[in-house]
């Protein structure tokens, strides 16, 4: 729970005891100051276990620091360490190749992978190397006379291929089911678009007993996130996604389809920020964040075990015959935000 004291073996220099101390540790919410703007963020403060006078933990310190600048890119639109960290290895180039294959300087990328900070131009840019690797492979054709070895650009060019050729030739039953929202749905943000994913996942578990999207689900700050859905339609934010494909849902069974049209009629047709409510007073998005913050960023899956167990007690209560009984539970839902 929030304001709960963890206590720990490690032990520090209190300054009021003078003395190696145990210490808690309580998460709270802490503001920070970045290039003359202040954060409020999800941090976390440290008391000695015998004085119960606040004292500096290095990793606690770490912790927050962290925190404050996270808050920081989240609120700008700046690409996060965690991507950063994962460009190299996603296309197998050094942290200086990179950099000179970009134009930059020789040291920019690795003093983005230290911590420091990319401006929104070149955050942008890194965001969409990471999303695209159609992308990087255009820049690295562009650019490869950068590289001080062929080897470099070699290496790099048959890891794009590489991902290249693993995009799935043909849809996934989670991609399917996008197209079929989009063109049943006029108006589905992002946001609604991952609670809708969300629901056909559990409720197609509590019908049929299997689960129709192989993928997992993450317990984001406003509820169930598939993350690579995200990242494919973030860029609409607030917008309804736009969709002008028109789609054949002969593609789905009787059964994929009886759940598809009951999310579209009785849950699709609340906004994004209802369904956001309805899943935060849900077991599986609750119990996977644990004691984190409400605001505290987290990429923490949701296990699927959860979900179906949670969907099978719900078809159970509402005695559910077939999909389109979702009707009753969602009303009720919606009574109780």
């Amino acid at each position: 729970m929030k304001g709960d004291s963890i206590m720990t073996e490690k032990k520090v220099f209190c300054e009021e005891c003078r003395n190696d101390v145990e210490f808690s540790v309580m998460n709270k919410q802490l503001e920070g100051t970045i290039k003359g703007e202040t954060y409020s963020y999800p941090g976390k403060v440290a008391h000695c276990a015998d004085c119960n006078s606040a004292i500096y933990v290095d990793e606690i310190n770490d912790f927050n620091l962290k925190a404050l600048y996270d808050k920081y890119r989240e609120e700008h639109g700046i690409v996060s360490l965690e991507i950063i960290l994962k460009i190299p290895e996603k296309y197998e180039i050094g942290k200086r190749p990179l950099s000179l294959l970009l134009g930059w300087g020789e040291q920019t990328f690795s003093r983005y992978c230290d911590g420091d900070i990319p401006t929104k131009q070149y955050s942008d840019v890194l965001k969409k190397i990471y999303d695209d690797p159609k992308y990087y492979e255009g820049i690295l054709e562009a650019n490869k006379g950068n590289l001080k070895t062929d080897y470099t650009y070699r290496k790099s060019k048959k890891a794009v291929e590489e991902l290249l050729m693993n995009v799935v030739c043909k849809s996934t039953k989670i991609d399917l089911a996008i197209e079929y929202l989009l063109d049943q749905c006029e108006d589905i943000t992002p946001l609604a678009l991952q609670k809708a994913l969300y629901y056909i996942q559990g409720f197609y578990y509590a019908f049929y007993k299997t689960f129709l999207f192989s993928e997992d689900c993450q317990a984001w700050v406003h509820g169930p996130v598939y993350r690579d859905i995200y990242f494919r339609y973030r860029d609409y934010k607030f917008d309804p996604i736009e969709y002008n494909n028109g789609f054949d849902a002969t593609v789905f069974s009787a059964a994929e389809k009886a759940v598809l049209e009951s999310v579209v009629k009785h849950i699709c047709c609340y906004s994004g920020k209802v369904l956001e409510k309805f899943t935060h007073s849900e077991t599986p998005w609750l119990s996977t964040r644990g004691n984190l913050l409400e605001s505290e960023l987290s990429d923490k899956i949701i296990d699927k075990t959860d979900i179906g167990d949670y969907f099978d007690s719900v078809k159970e209560k509402y005695n559910m015959i077939n999909p389109n009984d979702i009707k009753e539970y969602t009303q009720t839902m919606f009574r109780q935000i």
